[in-house]
């Protein structure tokens, strides 16, 4: 007869959860038939240096997303896994192009030859990627939501994996899991505000 801790089989619970969002991202519908969404889970020391990743990454920005990062990073340091999800930013079908310049060019053919540049991330990016990523993210947050695990999609995780080459994507946005009485992503200590005293 086997037994688990409660510690095992929560963090088997992440784990199995991951999964089946990776597989929820794939399944999610995608635009213009074409498919550029790519996943990767992380767990164990993977995790300390996905953290310290987004440390380093702190140390190089503006103070007010140094401060997202660096607290995201604790969080992240709470978590037994992490699913990152990132799309390509290129026009779908350049060959029968929409030309809807919501990419602020005026041709999916102006979108293929402009400059690529990378910051945070890499662009410009076509609209229609980003629709996909977005709805791969909420199908996976959704997948987590009906398991009851802990998560919250991350810009901060996406930097730093990005930085790291984690993903072969040109956009990546990064969901901690956990398994706890309260949720390390919502239930936070600096969201807590000092009652007013009666005057």
């Amino acid at each position: 007869m086997a037994r688990y801790s409660s510690e095992e089989a929560e963090r088997e619970a992440a784990r199995i959860a991951a999964v089946l969002m990776a597989a929820s991202a794939r399944t999610a519908p995608k635009t213009r038939g074409e498919d550029s969404i790519k996943t990767l889970i992380l767990d164990g020391d993977d995790i300390g240096k996905l953290a310290q990743g987004m440390e380093n990454k702190a140390g190089i920005m503006p103070a007010h997303s140094a401060s997202i990062l660096k607290r995201n990073a604790a969080d992240v340091r709470k978590s037994s896994h992490v699913l990152l999800i990132g799309a390509s930013g290129h026009p779908k079908r350049p060959e029968v192009p929409l030309d809807c310049g919501a990419c602020g060019f005026g041709s999916c053919e102006g979108l293929s030859k402009a400059p690529r540049r990378t910051k945070d991330f890499t662009g410009p990016n076509c609209v229609f990627q980003a629709m996909d990523l977005g709805i791969a993210l909420a199908s996976a947050a959704k997948m987590a939501s009906e398991l009851n695990i802990d998560n919250r999609m991350m810009y901060s995780i996406g930097v730093a994996a990005k930085a790291m080459n984690l993903l072969d994507s040109d956009v990546i946005v990064g969901i901690p899991l956990a398994v706890m009485g309260k949720s390390p992503y919502f239930d936070r200590s600096d969201r807590y505000v000092e009652p007013k005293k009666p005057s």
